[in-house]
């Protein structure tokens, strides 16, 4: 009994200094919920809160019923991410609003070390008919912000204004500001066919953004989605797992059979290739070649002989993903007939395309695909898609997402080093990278090299053609040693719209990769916030033009950094494991 106390104290303590930011509610003006929100040493972030139903407005009028807390540890682990093992801390504080006619609403507050979420619950009815919220954050107007304006895809270009400066409009998920040393990314979590999708409307000159819902009216089970605010240094909102934490659990028991990994992908630099066979089979032999372990057919393929590419992909030891506008797709029917068609065909995945809406029927449709791709061990890759809600935690099978403007799409540079401090923080993305001779070519070849270790993604898609990577062997050699799923993440430095330096570990090595738009200057990774060490360091860099990378090895002190000159939009990239004894290679290479 006494060993069960200390057990328990010890629990309430490690809960009790667990730093997590402060929030609030009260009522104001006639009875109107409001939420502060105070991360360190900086203004308050004020939310309005409330629902509108059909037939009750939640908004005004409430007077305080009580509040209860609880606090609770969870933990869990996941096949894809920024880093397996999940180990969260959650505080919670359910405040109960009443109004004197008897209408209630609850607001349910979690608080985490990375930040604060909140959803609305409406007591004793598991169904309503929600026509609105009353959601609202106010930031102080000067904030930087980094935004996105709103499409259904997600795919335009992010804008860096200032919360008030801002043109008057719809801003997509997640929306980063930096309030002081703070920053503030906002989005939403945990939603699926149970609700719809939401944006932040803007009316200019002011720090304000509301809550607008895609559809005019929601059949909810009375409970939100969760609206969540990830807050700290950059580094903690940029490692932050918030979003998946807040999902519900995994619905899967199996999955050994989620395997996720590098693709050869044609479209983006052949965009007819994915209807000739033979030019199919030569994107198989570069996969096999170079240990990749999926193909990627897009649009254009045929019944007619992908069952062949799959065998002959096989006999590589390589498995086939096959590409699916959503439309053929879109009814329990089709869904059954296509998707065990090309299961018995030996097809591993699918990348499902053009589905571009956040309303509650697109997201019910995400859950039946969702649901009927596990049934058939399919992995699962959403294009033209919303981003991620945490869908990845509750259905271990969706290993990626588009909804970014990724490389298909030829954006500037710059985008680089803002999508890993927005975008890429709420999970897996697809940006497919690593074009050399496709696209604008403004990154240098070494940044190129680099964006698999700076982005995420449980299936990396390789933009360019076998033949613009078999022209860069050291390169492509790099390449094969980089994983697509991580034991540990740490970003080094940055700065959104500048630069990018991330850490990402995988078993016993870290991968570095570092990138930055602008002119030439000199990069630097700080090794000492990985612990550990001395370093031995594979390291590749420009080399001339855009030819290939060059290759060198170092060692580094314990608490040593790397720090090289890149040129304009460059980069470099490295291996670290420790320092090699002797009797081995001498590299981190395997």
């Amino acid at each position: 009994m006494r060993n069960s106390l200390l057990l328990l104290a010890a629990s309430l303590f490690s809960f009790s200094a667990f730093a997590m930011p402060d929030a609030s509610l009260s009522l104001r003006d006639g009875g109107k919920p409001v939420l502060s929100i105070r991360p360190d040493g900086v203004a308050p972030i004020e939310v309005t809160l409330g629902l509108r139903l059909a037939d009750e407005d939640l908004t005004q009028g409430f007077a305080l019923g009580g509040s209860s807390k609880r606090e609770w540890n969870e933990h869990y682990r996941m096949p894809t991410g920024k880093r397996l093992e999940r180990e969260t801390h959650f505080r919670e504080t359910r405040y109960a609003l009443r109004k004197p006619s008897g209408e209630r609403l609850d607001v349910v507050v979690r608080s985490t070390a990375d930040g604060v979420a909140f959803r609305y619950e409406i007591p004793g009815r598991s169904s309503a008919t929600v026509t609105g919220e009353a959601t609202g954050f106010t930031l102080p107007g000067d904030a930087p912000a980094w935004l996105l304006p709103y499409s259904p895809e997600y795919e335009k270009e992010r804008m860096q204004a200032t919360a008030a400066s801002a043109p008057a409009g719809d801003y997509g998920y997640p929306s980063l500001f930096r309030l002081g040393d703070t920053y503030v990314l906002l989005t939403e979590a945990n939603n699926d066919g149970r609700y719809d999708g939401s944006r932040l409307g803007h009316a200019g000159n002011s720090g304000t953004y509301a809550l607008t819902l895609a559809d005019s009216s929601v059949q909810s089970t009375g409970i939100t989605p969760w609206r969540v605010a990830i807050m700290g240094d950059l580094a903690k909102v940029t490692e932050s797992t918030l979003v998946d934490d807040l999902a519900d659990p995994s619905r899967l028991t199996d999955t050994a059979w989620i395997k996720p990994g590098k693709v050869s992908w044609s479209w983006l630099s052949e965009h007819q290739s994915p209807s000739d066979v033979e030019r199919q089979k030569a994107y198989v032999d570069f996969a096999a070649r170079h240990h990749l372990p999926y193909t990627l057919v897009d649009e254009g393929w045929s019944d007619a002989w992908v069952p062949e590419l799959v065998r002959y992909a096989n006999t590589k030891h390589v498995d086939i993903l096959l590409w699916f506008n959503w439309a053929k797709l879109d009814t329990a029917a089709k869904r059954t007939a296509e998707l065990r068609k090309v299961k018995a065909w030996g097809v591993k995945g699918v990348k499902i395309d053009f589905m571009e809406s956040d309303s509650q029927d697109r997201y019910r449709w995400y859950d039946a695909t969702l649901a009927d791709t596990a049934a058939l061990h399919l992995m699962v890759d959403f294009h033209g898609a919303t981003i991620p809600h945490g869908l990845a935690r509750t259905w271990p099978h969706l290993v990626t997402m588009e909804g970014v403007r990724g490389a298909e799409n030829d954006p500037p540079v710059v985008g680089n080093t803002i999508q890993p401090f927005t975008r890429n923080v709420v999970g897996s993305m697809d940006y497919t990278p690593v074009a050399f001779d496709a696209g604008r070519e403004q990154a240098s070849i070494a940044h190129e090299v680099a964006l698999p270790i700076v982005f995420e993604s449980g299936l990396t898609h390789l933009a360019d053609r076998p033949e613009a990577y078999e022209k860069r062997p050291v390169a492509m050699a790099f390449l094969e040693q980089v994983p697509t799923v991580w034991d540990e993440t740490k970003l080094l430095s940055g700065t959104p719209g500048q630069d990018a330096v991330f850490a990402r570990r995988s078993g016993d090595r870290w991968f570095v990769g570092a990138i930055e738009a602008g002119g030439a200057r000199k990069l630097t990774a700080d090794l000492s916030k990985l612990g550990g060490g001395p370093w031995h360091a594979d390291v590749v860099r420009d080399g001339e033009g855009r030819g290939d990378v060059v290759r060198s090895s170092l060692d580094v002190a314990k608490g040593g950094s790397l720090a090289f000159d890149v040129p304009v939009n460059g980069g470099f990239a490295a291996i670290l494991c420790a320092t090699p004894k002797a009797g081995t290679n001498g590299t981190c290479y395997r």
